[in-house]
């Protein structure tokens, strides 16, 4: 008799409650449906207790035998560590998603307000799209990436006489305009260096149109009819909206240059121990070679040392806060009106030179905020790389663990054609 799958809904589920706490196992809410129990696994010896949720009765019409063990990748102490961050953050409506970029699976997922500012919901990606620029430049148009831009006045202010390069005027390197964010110089780099039909397939290529995991959906990207539009959607002005789990895929993405697909749910028992069949995962899609995701981790270095993050990741003192962990990493701000605010984002992976860790925040200011979401990011990978006072990769693995080992070894040619 053939074990039956698991049902689409489940992995659609989002293990998130009331703020998204973990449950110490003898708590319950109740759902729509069925009363939700939570509990902590630690079946994993090389791993903290990881989040198992407890379904009940089994979905109507298909021979299963309930309740449902749902089993996550989800690890509960830097759940409680990422929530406590956000809480001493003051942080009212904000996201967090860190992955295991080896493997694709999501480690926490944490949402301070799933009601009001859902974490599988569309929001604008602001500059978070310069990552994907740079991509497609040091691909397509890698002699773009090694001349000078040159831009007037604020690098900030973008007109559409602003995205063709000035006679005269301010110059920085492709570098410098990723770790300061130089909206001049990316629309530029996207009318001049690239074109909408390249941009939109790099868009396309790191996963944005499409879902990027049960439960969440697709992304959009606008190129518009003018080259102000396309420059404002390459600078990241206009033009694209994406969930937090986008953003941590590209992240994760950078390790090697191969888009992985994020999951969560580990495995789902029914009520006799069965094992449901899970459905098979996507192949990983390649987006960059392994040399320009190298090199552009090394670019996003200067994001979070010299450039837009740079205060984030250093105490009063002027001392690093991850000691020697170099993070690469990016920032985003812009307005936004789904809600109504200020939507700051951060992504980046740690270490920079062999990531094991992916992360993207993503918070929505008010009238007052306390925290940069570069700030935050800071405190969730504080948590992540260091304990009394030291810091070193090898203290990942509390999170990970033996779950990158699970991992399918990934054999992709560095030959794929980025030019479509």
């Amino acid at each position: 008799m053939m074990v039956p799958a698991v049902p689409h809904d489940l992995l659609e589920r989002l293990p998130v409650g009331p703020g998204n706490r973990v449950y110490d196992g003898h708590a319950s809410v109740q759902g729509d449906a069925a009363a939700v129990t939570f509990a902590s696994s630690s079946s994993d010896p090389s791993t903290g207790p990881r989040l198992v949720e407890f379904v009940a009765p089994a979905p109507e019409g298909v021979d299963l035998h309930g309740p449902l063990r749902v089993e996550y990748s989800i690890d509960s102490d830097l759940t409680e560590r990422i929530d406590r961050v956000l809480r001493m953050g003051r942080v009212k409506r904000g996201n967090v998603v860190v992955l295991d970029p080896r493997s694709g699976r999501v480690i926490a997922y944490v949402s301070t307000d799933p009601e009001s500012f859902p974490p599988n919901a569309l929001y604008p990606s602001a500059s978070i799209i310069k990552i994907v620029t740079a991509a497609a430049v040091l691909e397509l148009a890698p002699e773009a990436a090694r001349r000078p831009c040159r831009y007037r006045g604020s690098p900030y202010r973008l007109t559409s006489s602003r995205v063709r390069p000035p006679r005269v005027g301010r110059e920085t390197s492709f570098e410098g305009a990723l770790a300061m964010s130089n909206n001049q110089c990316f629309a530029q780099f996207a009318v001049n260096a690239l074109g909408s039909e390249a941009l939109l397939a790099a868009i396309n290529r790191f996963g944005w149109l499409d879902s990027p995991a049960p439960g969440h959906p697709a992304g959009r990207a606008d190129a518009g009819e003018s080259d102000y539009d396309l420059g404002r959607l390459g600078s990241g002005l206009e033009g694209a909206l994406i969930t937090p789990l986008h953003a941590a895929s590209l992240a994760a993405s950078l390790r090697d240059g191969v888009r992985i697909e994020p999951w969560w749910v580990d495995r789902v028992l029914d009520a006799e121990g069965r094992e449901l069949r899970m459905p098979p995962r996507a192949e990983p899609v390649r987006v960059l070679s392994s040399e320009a995701a190298e090199k552009l981790r090394r670019m996003m270095v200067r994001t979070t040392t010299r450039g837009t993050a740079r205060g984030a990741f250093r105490d009063r003192r002027g001392r690093p806060k991850l000691g020697p962990i170099r993070v690469a990493g990016k920032t985003g701000n812009i307005s936004g009106w789904e809600p109504r605010g200020r939507y700051e984002w951060f992504v980046g992976v740690a270490p920079a030179e062999d990531p094991s860790i992916a992360i993207a925040v993503v918070q929505l200011h008010g009238h007052l905020w306390w925290q940069k979401s570069s700030e935050l990011a800071a405190g969730v990978l504080k948590e992540v790389f260091c304990d009394r006072g030291s810091c070193t990769p090898e203290l990942a693995s509390r999170y990970t663990g033996a779950l990158s080992e699970t991992a399918s070894p990934v054999f992709l040619s560095d030959s794929t054609d980025f030019s479509h």
